[in-house]
């Protein structure tokens, strides 16, 4: 069952087999419970979504038309999913617990250290890309997702995802040039 098809999977679910739904769950969940965790910045909320995808795939395999790849199908589930729980999501008095875990922005030895770091800087930079921009780069970076597969899982035209693309790009390079990195990716 480890070596079948996500394609041959999802008929196995839309006939009832539950060992292909837990086979399926483990193939993906990870990749899914962390694209939905760069959405909503929430683990606890990231893992009630995901359970939720997962619910969707089991009900709604029977009409997966396969226009793309499962996974493709799986990720626009779970970015509907998450986006409506941001919809969702009133504002939120900050509490204690949450209080306390800010980070003082003072740096000491250790943040200049980090500052130092590559990964710690492009990071940094992704934060301050617009969520449209960062979805883009997460899909097509992180996810390895085609400009075509993106553009079906968010919803809008191609071209539109090459443009924010672009713009994305452009933004990270200004910001990893103004933190001393003349490049981040080839």
């Amino acid at each position: 069952m480890q070596t079948t098809s996500d394609e041959v999977l999802i008929g196995r679910i839309a006939a009832g087999d539950k060992l292909a739904m837990q086979v399926l769950f483990a193939r993906h969940h990870v990749r899914v419970y962390r694209f939905v965790l760069r959405l909503v910045s929430d683990p606890g909320a990231a893992e009630d979504l995901i359970s939720e995808v997962f619910l969707d795939v089991w009900r709604q395999a029977g009409k997966f038309e396969a226009r793309s790849a499962v996974s493709t199908w799986i990720l626009a589930i779970a970015r509907f999913k998450a986006l409506s729980a941001l919809r969702k999501r009133t504002e939120e008095e900050l509490d204690e617990e949450q209080a306390a875990a800010i980070e003082d922005t003072a740096d000491d030895p250790e943040v200049a250290m980090q500052k130092k770091d590559t990964g710690e800087i492009l990071r940094q930079a992704l934060t301050r890309l617009s969520p449209e921009h960062r979805e883009i780069i997460d899909l097509v970076y992180y996810h390895e997702k085609s400009v075509e597969e993106v553009a079906e899982i968010v919803g809008i035209p191609e071209n539109t995802v090459k443009t924010r693309m672009f713009y994305a790009r452009k933004k990270l390079a200004e910001v990893l040039k103004a933190a001393g990195i003349e490049r981040g990716w080839p």
